[in-house]
């Protein structure tokens, strides 16, 4: 394309990804943060619950003078405690939509234009028992979140079978999933990432197709796949053209294009399309980040 990728959506970026010393201290939160909202080419950062007392409310100051959005991951509320969403236990099941109505309030006070969570684990054989614990789970978040306001509810999809083992998934589930939730609350969608994809094993028609009527949030990144012995074997998005990795320049430009036929790329349009990229060993944050930049202005080039 001749346009800026700009013109055709908002760009984001996954900040505890891209810069993991993040987590070190609320110096380093507020320090990483600050270089993505300085820099121009992002429109969306990418938050979670912060890792320091005190730091929800500087960075929702800090994003609005950058006069950026944001987004909140629920999913480190999960992780952090080994919750399960769609856990069969009923008890667990509440403790996790408890923590995660705990996650949207947080992200109403910090300003996030949304809410974002996880399936979880699941026995091979009940599927269909974890999906209908996961659509009740579901159900009661957008619920709660329509009480408080008008902020979506967003469920990405992750692997099935390699590293978080999630139940979606596959895009067959994900599609019964988010039209029984559908059915009842509009404030709710998917997200896809295109690192996820070759982990569950689909093509980009095959996970991207059964879904498209659902989808309101794109990532984009990679994966190492091939070798089960490598250190970033799995969901440790490595940056695009890592070596022995699944994602490059022509793999995201075929992204990219049936996201534009789709409908999700328009010209004018503002869905948000950001990078989960984060440094390897020894690699530094910001040179993955301005490679994460250079690959997808080189991808769009190529889109028709």
């Amino acid at each position: 394309m001749r346009e800026p990728i700009h013109h055709w959506a908002r760009i984001g970026i996954v900040h505890s990804m891209a810069f993991p010393s993040s987590a070190s201290s609320a110096d380093a939160y507020r320090s990483t943060l600050k270089k993505i909202l300085s820099d121009e080419y992002f429109d969306v950062a990418e938050l979670g619950h912060p890792p320091f007392e005190g730091l929800a409310e500087e960075a929702r100051t800090m994003v609005e003078q950058a006069h950026c959005t944001l987004t909140y991951s629920g999913h480190g509320l999960l992780f952090s405690r080994g919750l399960n969403i769609n856990s069969l236990d009923e008890g667990e099941r509440k403790s996790a939509v408890a923590r995660l109505k705990e996650g949207i309030d947080e992200a109403y006070a910090m300003g996030s234009e949304e809410f974002q969570f996880l399936s979880r684990g699941y026995e091979a054989g009940k599927e269909a028992l974890y999906l209908k614990a996961l659509v009740a789970s579901t159900k009661e978040l957008c619920a709660y979140a329509k009480s408080r306001g008008a902020m979506p509810i967003v469920l990405e999809v992750f692997d099935h079978t390699i590293d978080k083992k999630s139940l979606l998934g596959p895009a067959s589930l994900v599609a019964q999933y988010a039209k029984a939730v559908r059915s009842e609350y509009d404030n709710f969608g998917i997200m896809i990432d295109c690192s996820h994809i070759p982990m569950i094993g689909e093509s980009i028609d095959e996970a991207v197709d059964p879904i498209v009527d659902y989808i309101t949030h794109v990532h984009i990144g990679n994966t190492l796949i091939g070798d089960r012995n490598h250190p970033s074997y799995g969901d440790y998005h490595p940056r695009f053209g890592y070596p022995g990795s699944e994602n490059d320049t022509d793999y995201l430009t075929a992204f990219l294009q049936k996201l534009k036929d789709i409908g999700y790329l328009r010209y004018g349009g503002t869905n948000i399309l950001s990078f989960e990229v984060k440094p390897q060993v020894d690699e530094d944050p910001e040179l993955v980040v301005a490679s994460s930049k250079r690959t997808l202005n080189r991808a769009w080039r190529g889109v028709q």
